[in-house]
């Protein structure tokens, strides 16, 4: 999504509470009856024909086709939406199983990308026997777009205002950022309108059902990752009897999403334990360069949670300012870019841990909080080059530009208007900065991150609503047992949410990975084989199963050029870099 208990986990008690989630899920009895699709569910389904795909050749080896799907499912012959979906036909077509819709996240992430991505993380066995289809939600990427505002004049200010940093820190900048998620709030909520009311997940799931159809696969064969989690999670508890296999990867609590009447006075981004999950790589990492000392860890002098802290006090008074000695710019380093910087790494399976730790010595050294062990410029240049390496990599997109011109860029509207039509939020974004202080003692660094990454939907001026939003129960028995994928020290999608959807949803496997990275397939053989397996044939891992990831912090020593990367990592990760503004994406 973008972007600890009240002190920083101690290494043997993340390792006892890992130990204990091992064995927490199993698939039911055999006799267990599958749930029905709802009255309300089937009805809308049938009142609306299946369309025909009139599939394109696309960006070399894809095929492409537009589809028009209703508004609101209550009114099939209604006004229509436009979805983009692409698909990359099965290498065998003559042994293929059928099709894999595969999602990325977001909320706002491109499924058309992913698919079109697909030769290059999924493995050949999967990619032989299905033809892999993305469509990109209704109001995101190459689908008819939300937009909040009239023109890109109108709506860049007040976007690259809420994306310019990781978060506001002090109350200036909150009051700013308050009056800024006001002006958004209202804008999706009037000129958003139609498309804004229509784009929660449970419409979502109602076009995959559709494009299902259209595809014609008799059941669903998903496969999603981080806030396409929470889809699948959707459309299991929607068609329960519609599913053939469906894994999800970097998974969502859905009632922490979604938010009960009792949880609603807490707003999304405090709930759903992504801030708890970053802060616990967080330490994790720290106490490994600690273990491994100043021969494997460049941040290993002295004591690198401590020292962290400190590093962040020092930013927290005031900025630190170096030059870039190669273009004479001023680079300026605020305490919200170091947290939003190390969760980005944390975030990636491109970057390591390896990396973090080499960031946090440069800012450490340049801050006076760590000794310098080179000199001056030497630093801030190694500081800088490794910052932009990461920019970089963020704004890496797979496929050609949309179009020419100034296009209206709508990924903050996209992003805001899901997650705020998906979900219960009390109107108590006034209260931010205490709310922002009591985040950050439960989870640190990263509490008052993720508090404000969905600051809009707990604005007065958010109003705008999708009536047909699904919010649970989350505990439908799926024709095909549901495969839980869920990585120890992952920072945006916390470990918890793994195993406590796999307790609710009483037909389900969880596959845990002791992994690093925000996702696990890709990030080992033992991961993939067993996700692969499941697609191909429906066939679960056993109870308990715990992989471990091929990539381990500080095993060799490390070099300041940070080139020795896992292979999985490099080839087979969906999730290879952090976005701009860490979210579940």
């Amino acid at each position: 999504m973008r972007p600890l208990s009240r002190r920083l986990f101690a290494m043997a008690s993340a390792m006892a509470l890992t130990a204990g989630l091992l064995s927490v899920s199993t698939a039911p009895a055999a006799d267990a009856a599958t749930s029905s699709t709802s009255k309300v569910e089937k009805r809308r389904s049938k009142a609306v024909k299946t369309p025909k795909l009139k599939w394109y050749t696309c960006y070399g080896y894809a095929k492409c086709a537009t589809v028009k799907v209703p508004l609101d499912y209550d009114k099939p012959k209604g006004k229509k939406v436009e979805l983009a979906v692409l698909k990359v036909p099965a290498k065998n077509q003559k042994r293929k199983i059928g099709s894999l819709f595969v999602n990325p996240g977001g909320p706002g992430g491109s499924g058309t990308e992913i698919a079109y991505g697909s030769p290059y993380f999924l493995s050949p066995a999967v990619t032989d026997r299905f033809d892999v289809v993305g469509f990109d939600p209704r109001g995101v990427a190459f689908s008819q777009n939300v937009k909040c505002f009239s023109s890109p004049r109108t709506g860049s200010p007040v976007s690259d205002k809420i994306s310019s940093v990781a978060f506001p820190y002090g109350a200036a900048q909150e009051k700013a950022f308050k009056k800024v998620y006001d002006k958004h709030a209202k804008g999706c909520s009037t000129t958003g309108k139609p498309l804004s009311g229509a784009m929660s997940t449970a419409e979502v799931a109602r076009d995959m059902d559709l494009l299902r159809r259209a595809v014609g696969d008799k059941k669903l064969t998903y496969l999603g990752f981080s806030y396409g989690s929470y889809l699948g999670e959707v459309y299991a508890n929607l068609y329960p009897d519609r599913v053939r296999a469906l894994a999800v990867d970097g998974v969502l609590d859905p009632a922490r999403w979604a938010g009960t009447k009792k949880t609603q006075s807490t707003p999304i981004g405090a709930r759903l334990g992504s801030a708890e999950g970053a802060s616990k790589a967080l330490n994790r990492a720290l106490l490994l360069c600690d273990r491994v000392g100043e021969a494997y860890c460049s941040f290993a002098g002295g004591n690198p949670v401590a020292n962290y802290e400190k590093i962040a006090q020092k930013l927290r008074k005031g900025p630190l300012t170096v030059v870039d000695e190669e273009s004479g710019e001023q680079f300026v380093v605020t305490y919200a870019d170091f947290v939003g910087t190390s969760l980005g790494i944390l975030y990636s399976q491109y970057y390591t841990a390896e990396d973090l730790t080499w960031f946090a010595s440069y800012v450490g050294q340049l801050t006076g909080v760590t000794p310098a062990t080179a000199p001056r410029q030497q630093t801030t240049q190694a500081l800088i080059t490794l910052t932009k390496k990461i920019k970089a990599e963020q704004q890496r997109r797979p496929l050609p530009g949309k179009r020419l011109g100034f296009p209206y860029d709508n990924s903050v509207d996209a992003f805001q208007t899901i997650a705020c039509t998906d979900s219960r939020n009390s109107k108590n974004l006034a209260d931010f900065g205490r709310l922002a202080n009591a985040a950050d003692k439960r989870a640190p660094y990263f509490g008052r991150l993720w508090l404000w990454n969905l600051a809009g939907c707990s604005s007065t001026k958010w109003t705008v609503k999708d009536e047909d939003a699904y919010r649970g129960p989350w505990t439908k028995r799926t024709s095909t047992p549901v495969l839980i994928v869920g990585n120890y020290w992952d920072p945006a999608t916390n470990y918890a949410g793994a195993l406590s959807t796999s307790k609710r949803l009483p037909n389900s496997r969880l596959l845990s990975s002791n992994s690093w990275g925000h996702t696990a397939y890709g990030t080992s053989e033992c991961v993939t084989d067993a996700v692969d397996t499941y697609l191909l044939t429906k066939k679960v891992p056993a109870p308990g199963k715990v992989c471990t990831g091929e990539y381990t912090p500080f095993a060799d020593p490390i070099q300041e050029d940070s080139t020795k990367r896992s292979r999985a990592k490099e080839q087979n990760s969906p999730v290879a870099v952090p976005p701009a503004k860490p979210g579940l994406r």
